[in-house]
């Protein structure tokens, strides 16, 4: 069962490539929303939260700060709407999940940029 389910995976999802980002980066992500016959397209910039699952099942979560309140998103990899990614900053974490960014505030809630 799991092969066939590898197999409907591999053969019919379409792979897109972005940019390899992990928890603790700041990243803009394009996507396109459909309001009656019109489409247009909206971006979402803040704090990768955590990166789950694997494969076409694979998702990660974004929270940025609009006003004061925290607001979070859910993307999965695979959406179709999603048009590009972009990086703005590479964060220095040391957790792959960092819920605990949530109750920060102020200049505690910044992240440290990586030196590349």
């Amino acid at each position: 069962m799991e092969s066939l389910v590898k197999f409907v995976q591999n053969e019919f999802v379409t792979k897109k490539d972005f940019p390899e980002f992990s928890a603790g980066d700041t990243i803009t992500v394009y996507y396109e929303i459909k309001e009656g016959s019109k489409t247009r397209t909206q971006f979402f910039r803040g704090v990768v939260i955590q990166k789950r699952g694997a494969g076409s099942s694979e998702t990660f979560t974004i929270r940025k700060m609009s006003g004061t309140i925290g607001v979070e998103r859910i993307f999965p990899v695979n959406m179709p709407a999603i048009q590009k990614i972009e990086i703005n900053k590479k964060g220095k974490v040391r957790r792959a999940r960092i819920f605990y960014f949530r109750d920060l505030t102020g200049k505690k809630a910044r992240i440290k940029e990586k030196r590349s």
